[in-house]
This record gives structure tokens, sequence and C-alpha cells, in this order.
């Protein structure tokens, strides 16, 4: 769960969104919750790589996660920081116009739609959308 507003570690937020992978990770997921076994195949780096990257995401209160039975399930969350919500919004916006960001999307793209060319991905379930809420903590 995201730090609360006063609690909220903004050295951490900024090094999560510091790191070429981590923006992949995030510019991958988007609006949509998305299986691990995915991040492997598009980026094409090692399972333990991508997750310590999606744990470091999910320290920084940026991503969840959830598992469904063998499959861990990622995405993003808005954290209820507000300044840290529109930084992160706009990151997401400027990546999706990044020309590399937008070569993994069309290969995300290609391997969703046929997940069984790919033996990594047989029977994994494909990419769900997800809506960003933002709870702003008031005073």
């Amino acid at each position: 769960m995201p730090a609360k507003s006063s609690q909220f570690d903004m050295v951490r937020f900024f090094q999560a969104l510091g790191d070429n992978t981590r923006l992949r990770l995030l510019n991958l997921m988007g609006d949509q919750e998305i299986c691990v076994c995915y991040f492997v195949e598009v980026l094409g780096q090692g399972q333990p790589k991508i997750s310590r990257h999606l744990a470091y995401l999910r320290s920084a209160g940026i991503v969840e996660a959830r598992r469904e039975g063998k499959w861990m399930h990622y995405r993003i969350v808005m954290p209820e920081n507000l300044g840290a919500a529109l930084v992160l919004r706009q990151t997401l916006a400027w990546l999706r116009e990044q020309r590399a960001m937008q070569a993994d999307s069309a290969r995300l793209a290609k391997v969703c739609s046929s997940p069984t060319k790919f033996v990594a991905l047989q029977s994994a379930p494909v990419p769900i959308p997800v809506e960003f809420q933002i709870a702003i903590e008031t005073k």
C-alpha cells in the first residue's frame, strides 16, 4: 500500500523512476494489469531481474501485485501524494511518446495477440485493463 502523504518517501519515488528497466516496465503496464511472464518475454531479460525491479517499484508505492494461482500480476497504482501522482502521470504520458517505449508496447501487443507462439506464455493470462484512482489525503 502506498505511503501516506506525510510519510511519502520522495527520494525512493524518484529513484524508482531513475532506471530504464523500471521505466520500461511502467510503460508496459500503462493502464493494464500484466503477468510478469509478459515482461520477461517483451524485455528479453531474466525473471529474477524483472522481479527485482518490480519489487523496487512496489516498495516505492508505484506498483501493486496480485497472485492468481502460479501467476503474478502487476499494475500501476497512483501514489496518495498529489505531487507524486502528477509526476507519475506526466512520466507515463512522456514514456508513451518515446520511440523505444512505443517499440516495447508494439512487442507486447504482438505477444498478446499470439501468446501460444511463446513457450513461456502458454496458458498465461492476457493483460487486463485497470483504472487509476488517486486517493488524495486532505487536511
